[in-house]
């Protein structure tokens, strides 16, 4: 049987080239989907599992639901599983302790609160208690530190972060809303951590990713946004004209 511990060393070597492919997963049943269509690892996405509860994005879904959907997913696959919890839930150490004894090996923690980019210092600090929590639970857990200066922030910021960052502890650096494989490659170059970034229509393909030398590549709440479409159109079809076309594979 595998242990937790070699399910968290096996998720690091995946970062090495060619890069970890993570479709982001919502629930058990699509991390068991993403499993069998071959994925190496579960990520989830905090967005989908707060739309499958129900709620927006962002605030809403409080930690205990989180960590349930995080429980399911590990019970549901065999392959190591990291979790996005956000900015930590207002107490780091806490849902990282959580995070570990609901099985997964990995974490996506974010730098920007209520969409607000948060002082770089304070997300070291998040980094820290991570570090601190999953050292006293005995995992040795990848921490991939997001930072939302792509999205919403100040973009010149972005390698300064990833330095503090690496000093508290951060194992890779997310950028998401970065498609430019320019802009792309001068990260790799520059980042004292291997590159994660979040991919979806636009972006380049996968293996001019790995060229430029990205580490991890995942897709966010996109699979999700279009499982819900898919089901909305689904449904307006069949509640409206009574035929099945938006079902056909």
């Amino acid at each position: 049987m595998t242990t937790q511990n070699e399910l968290a060393r096996r998720l690091r070597e995946l970062h090495g080239q060619p890069p970890l492919v993570l479709p982001n997963a919502w629930d058990a049943g699509s991390a068991r989907a993403i499993e069998a269509a071959g994925a190496a690892a579960i990520a989830t996405t905090s967005a989908g599992v707060a739309w499958a509860y129900g709620v927006e994005d962002g605030g809403p879904l409080d930690r205990a639901s989180a960590i349930a959907t995080i429980r399911a997913v590990c019970t549901a696959v065999a392959v190591p599983v990291t979790a996005d919890i956000e900015a930590g839930y207002g107490d780091v150490e806490g849902t990282v302790t959580e995070v570990i004894e609901a099985g997964a090996v990995g974490i996506n923690l974010e730098d920007s609160t209520a969409r607000v980019l948060d002082d770089p210092m304070a997300h070291a600090e998040r980094i820290r208690a991570a570090r601190a929590a999953a050292v006293a639970s005995g995992i040795e857990l990848v921490i991939n530190a997001r930072t939302d200066t792509y999205l919403f922030g100040d973009r010149t910021g972005t390698i300064e972060r990833a330095k503090i960052y690496a000093d508290a502890g951060a194992d890779v650096l997310f950028v998401p809303g970065v498609v430019d494989a320019g802009i792309i490659a001068g990260l790799v170059k520059e980042s004292p951590l291997p590159l994660n970034v979040m991919v979806g229509p636009g972006a380049p393909p996968v293996a001019e990713l790995a060229d430029l030398g990205v580490a991890r590549i995942s897709v966010g709440p996109a699979i999700t946004s279009a499982a819900y479409a898919l089901a909305t159109t689904a449904a307006k079809e069949i509640l409206t004209t009574g035929t099945y076309t938006a079902l056909t594979s």
